[in-house]
């Protein structure tokens, strides 16, 4: 079960306004079977202004959404000092680390993935980031997207008239997702900040 799902995070501008997304499939996988349609694998953190999502062991994911919600509340939901403290936490705790998940943590100034490991990595373009088994799917698709939009990637249409709104940017990229990974359905769910 350690990567049956897809999670996608987006972080950046749009029209002017910072703004922070995150979006998952609803597929529960038990090795071959798909046991439920309609889960949710993203949620808020520390008063609705931090956003999060899992891929992995359901059990073990929530074990860390207490873990890393119990830090933020200490950190005073400074994400930044929060998540550095959640490595160091889950480097030194054995039962930590045999928890079979991974996480994305995200607001609208920082984006982070936290490994199985313990390690910290914040993607380098800093935009976007995705976990689970249909993760390179939908990064795949964010990015072309986002390109598109940016005027990297050229079109024969002006990208000025591409703007898309970063939620939809998401739900595209995980619709993308679910029609090529066995392991993801089209069944999304999406956050973001306001």
């Amino acid at each position: 079960m350690f990567k049956a799902t897809t999670i996608l995070a987006y972080r950046g501008e749009f029209e002017g306004k910072k703004c922070a997304v995150i979006g998952g499939d609803g597929q529960v996988s038990f090795g071959n079977c798909v046991m439920k349609g309609n889960a949710t694998k993203v949620r808020t953190l520390y008063h609705d202004k931090i956003l999060s999502g899992f891929a992995g062991s359901t059990t073990d994911a929530f074990s860390l959404f207490d873990n890393f919600e119990r830090i933020l509340e200490g950190k005073k939901g400074e994400l930044m000092r929060s998540v550095l403290e959640f490595a160091k936490q889950w480097r030194s705790d054995k039962y930590l680390r045999k928890l079979e998940a991974m996480m994305i943590v995200l607001d609208k100034e920082h984006l982070f993935i936290l490994s199985g490991s313990g390690d910290v990595l914040e993607p380098e373009d800093g935009k976007i980031a995705a976990i689970g088994s249909g993760g390179n799917y939908a990064l795949s698709a964010a990015r072309a997207l986002d390109r598109m939009q940016s005027g990297v990637i050229q079109t024969n249409t002006d990208s000025k008239n591409l703007q898309i709104p970063p939620k939809e940017l998401v739900r595209q990229s995980l619709q993308i997702a679910g029609e090529l990974c066995i392991y993801t359905n089209t069944n999304i769910k999406i956050l973001e900040l306001e």
